[in-house]
């Protein structure tokens, strides 16, 4: 994609106003609390104090509103904790231009790589290095400068109490994730009807999983409702892509087939209505046809062999999914040898001990103080030439020194604005910063424009301006989601009112505000161009790593034939989890590198693409022998180890020829199935399966070299 592509793709991008759902009350909260905090500053202690405790409130508000499953309290203090930090030792050092910058440079450094934790920390981490621009200039002694940063932390903590004292929809992030993940079931499930390899996409099943970690404290307090069930969505997905796929043995038309299509319409119904009733926790109310559909004695009749039991699997799945959304149900720990599994039916009450189904028990999350040493290795981890993270860390860092120098030199008073925009605007990856950079620019445009124009046409005190800066914040808080664009033309009329509280910044105008703000806009875009981190180039490493560990869930799963341990196998669910890992980096690098102005090199939009298609149709031959995983005990079928270690090994071997551009074969596994070919192992579906997994990675090579043959 040429350089002009890229910019043109990139800025529409950013002034895309997306339509997501609205949160009133929540950002109606957040404005009380920078109310509260302004007006009380305000009557105590004078606008300078009150403009210092407004941006430690307004900061506060915004980590509040990060995607993290962590308590909203906590994000709140260490939100306001972190910026009065930076605030004190800015003031201390700010006297000093020297001393300043390398402050400046070493807090940003550190900011950038704090993305190294998530986006959740980076955006934190960013927000406080701008708003430190602006608070640094407030106080006028030592003292002061102290008293500022208490009162920042003291915005921070407002909202944290404002947050537990006004619970707005009370693990709602949480429901929202498990029922995000059953109606992404309910989904697959439709389009099995129609289409019996469907693709379904693990990212509703990943972000459940990682909202289901809980602190010790959460635990005590979490829904019934929230017990077991994302356990049961992990469980039902092999199952339903088994009762649909014609390799398990149901013909692709007849009586069999029409069985298979009702039970999964069947299926669909009770878990949108599970997802229902966990996101609004209400009763569960089970569609009485879905449950007549599922408890028909015609199953056994109609379905033999591994349909039947993939039917009477999912009918007990779903019986556990009925009585585990249900919000009126209370679970306790599960007692040794407690099965979920034995349930007859949907809509039967029978006792229930189990928590969650085996193997998906409870998982913690740790506090912040225990995060520290997790946090510091994953940092070490990015502390590498070709690390993105470090490269971002090294180009904010540069650029807002820049800007900083450049702002002060310039005669335009209040330089701030040009570091500032630079910062907040700075992602690691391409097309975030470039759209952010022009929406960032946009919403300065028309939000300083405005807020100007009403401080030089109306002239507000220092109370309306107060109040004028919390309507802002709160249409900020409102339509952050929607927009980066939306969101930036309230926050630049928030700091025009909040300084204006103050008689500050009044005698800057329109002009050179919007200048500063171009300028950090363009030092972002400038060094991007200058010290790039392109994604393209690693696609191959990606699309390696992925082969290898899905590879590697296929060898673990056939060498349970061998071995049998059960459904449950714990091997088995990390070697799976790894692969949804590696999947979707393939697919954020894809979408990164898709408005990338670099040329491919070795890798056409073409190719990632039947090469993605190709491996997801691997894993999916996989999961399904996953779904009929030998019980522990059962006889083992020795062939299946042979089947493993030439998986494992052509799997490990294809990867490295695929990150050295090389042409991936797959000798063993060919031996192997080839083998078979006279005398087929007794299983109805693990010579079929070696052979659906060979054609695969036959697709993948053929991907893979297609563009070097057709050059």
């Amino acid at each position: 994609m040429s350089w002009l592509r890229a910019l043109k793709e990139t800025a529409r991008s950013g002034l895309t106003v997306e339509r997501r759902r609205l949160e009133p009350v929540v950002a109606a909260r957040g404005a009380l609390g920078l109310a509260l905090v302004v007006g009380l500053s305000l009557a105590l202690f004078g606008p300078a104090v009150a403009v210092s405790s407004a941006f430690g409130a307004f900061q506060a508000a915004i980590a509040t509103f990060q995607r993290s499953w962590r308590p909203r309290p906590t994000l709140a203090l260490a939100s306001g904790a972190s910026l009065a930090v930076s605030t004190f030792l800015g003031y201390l050092t700010g006297g000093h231009t020297a001393l300043f910058l390398a402050l400046l440079l070493f807090w940003t450094f550190v900011s950038g790589l704090a993305w190294a934790a998530g986006p959740t920390a980076g955006i934190i981490a960013s927000s406080n290095v701008a708003i430190m621009l602006v608070t640094v200039t407030l106080p006028t002694s030592v003292a002061t400068a102290a008293g500022h940063a208490v009162m920042i932390f003291a915005g921070g903590v407002v909202q944290a109490a404002l947050v537990v004292l006004l619970p707005v929809r009370r693990w709602g992030a949480q429901r929202d994730a498990l029922a995000d993940a059953l109606a992404a079931e309910a989904d697959y499930a439709r389009r099995l009807r129609h289409d019996p390899v469907a693709p379904f996409d693990p990212v509703p099943l990943m972000t459940a999983r990682s909202a289901a970690a809980v602190t010790p404290r959460q635990a005590r307090t979490r829904p019934a409702e929230l017990h077991g069930a994302r356990g049961l969505a992990e469980r039902i997905r092999p199952v339903l892509a088994s009762l649909a796929d014609p390799a398990v043995g149901v013909p692709e038309e007849g009586p069999e087939r029409a069985r298979v299509r009702e039970l999964l319409a069947a299926a669909a119904e009770v878990l949108d209505a599970a997802a229902h009733a966990i996101r609004h926790g209400e009763p569960m109310a089970p569609p009485p046809p879905a449950l007549a559909a599922l408890r028909t004695p015609d199953t056994g009749a109609i379905l033999k062999g591994p349909a039947r039991r993939a039917a009477l699997r999912l009918t007990a799945l779903l019986g556990d999914v009925v009585e585990t959304a249900d919000p009126g149900t209370r679970t306790r720990r599960p007692d040794p040898g407690t099965r979920t599994s034995s349930r007859p039916g949907p809509g039967t009450r029978t006792p229930r001990t189990a928590e969650a189904p085996p193997g998906h028990g409870a998982r913690t999350r740790p506090t912040l103080l225990r995060l520290v040493p997790v946090v510091v290795a994953q940092v070490r981890a990015e502390l590498r030439p070709d690390s993105p993270v470090l490269r971002h860390a090294v180009r904010v860092s540069a650029v807002t020194a820049a800007g900083y120098l450049l702002g002060t030199w310039l005669p335009f008073g209040h330089g701030y604005w040009a570091p500032m925009a630079s910062v907040m605007v700075m992602r690691p990856d391409f097309s975030q910063t470039y759209a952010r950079s022009v929406a960032r620019f946009g919403g300065t445009l028309l939000g300083v424009t405005l807020a100007t124009g009403v401080v030089q046409a109306a002239h507000p005190g220092t109370y309306l301006s107060a109040a004028l800066a919390v309507m802002c914040a709160f249409g900020m808080y409102l339509l952050m989601r929607t927009g980066y664009a939306a969101g930036q033309t309230f926050v630049s009329a928030y700091v025009v009112f909040l300084l204006g509280m103050e008689g500050a910044g009044l005698t800057q105008t329109v002009r050179e505000r919007v200048l500063l703000t171009l300028l950090g806009g363009v030092l972002a875009m400038l060094s991007y161009a200058v010290y790039p981190a392109w994604e393209t180039p690693r696609l191959r490493g990606r699309l390696a790593d992925w082969l290898a560990s899905v590879g590697a869930f296929a060898a673990v799963v056939t060498a349970r034939y061998a071995d049998p341990a059960g459904p449950a196998s714990p091997d088995v669910r990390e070697a799976l989890l790894r692969t949804r890992a590696a999947r979707v980096a393939w697919q954020e690098a894809v979408a990164r590198a898709t408005h990338e102005p670099v040329r491919h090199r070795g890798l056409s939009h073409a190719a990632a693409e039947q090469a993605e298609h190709a491996l997801a149709e691997f894993g999916r031959v996989a999961m399904l022998l996953e779904a009929h995983l030998p019980e522990r005990g059962a006889p083992p079928v020795p062939a299946a180890a042979a089947l493993a270690e030439s998986l494992r090994r052509s799997t490990e071997r294809g990867a490295k020829e695929v990150r050295e551009r090389g042409e991936p074969h797959w000798d063993d596994l060919r031996e192997t199935v080839t083998a078979w070919s006279a005398e087929p192992p007794d299983h109805f579906l693990l010579h079929k399966g070696a052979a659906l997994l060979l054609e695969c990675l036959d697709e993948l090579t053929t991907a893979l070299m297609e563009p070097k043959r057709s050059s």
